[in-house]
């Protein structure tokens, strides 16, 4: 796993290991980079997938508002989270992700994919609230901790599915 200083020395090279952060100095931890929330969306149907990704459907989305203050109440149940932060993984490193401990608190949760080798875009993840309660989330908010692993060679094909550059565009 790589620790802080070298997040920092794959920072400042270009591009940027991750770009667009809202701070560094407070999201750059011991061993690994905060993301911070960008937007919340609500699964508007059922989404499908085979083995053949050509029959893969995936379900609309709706992204709901934050307040005047930039809050939002989350009822229990799942939902489509877009991060601020922009992701370049080199081809001999690879990611995985962690909710932050107060988000377990609070009784909620974010599950992620692996970061592929290769991988570039704006990333998105599933918030789930299981609180009775419901779950209130401020726009920014730090949700997830990326962890950066150095792999034993570089892959010769890095990611290069339908996702790579995915929401580049500072929305």
């Amino acid at each position: 796993m790589l620790s802080h200083d070298e997040l920092i020395s794959l920072i400042n090279k270009q591009p940027p290991l991750v770009d667009q952060m809202i701070d560094a100095d407070i999201q750059v931890q011991p061993n690994g980079i905060e993301l911070t929330l960008q937007r919340v969306e609500i699964h508007g149907g059922a989404g499908c997938i085979a083995f053949d990704n050509s029959e893969r459907k995936l379900p609309q989305t709706k992204a709901m508002d934050f307040d005047d203050e930039g809050w939002i109440h989350l009822p229990k149940g799942s939902y489509k989270i877009v991060f601020n932060e922009i992701v370049n993984i080199p081809k001999n490193i690879a990611a995985i992700a962690k909710p932050r401990s107060s988000l377990l608190r609070c009784g909620a949760t974010v599950e992620t994919a692996v970061w592929d080798a290769g991988y570039s875009g704006r990333s998105e993840s599933l918030l789930v609230v299981f609180n009775e309660y419901g779950f209130k989330i401020r726009k920014d908010a730090r949700v997830l901790q990326l962890l950066f692993f150095r792999l034993g060679e570089e892959v010769i094909k890095g990611y290069s599915g339908v996702y790579q550059n995915e929401n580049i565009k500072k929305l």
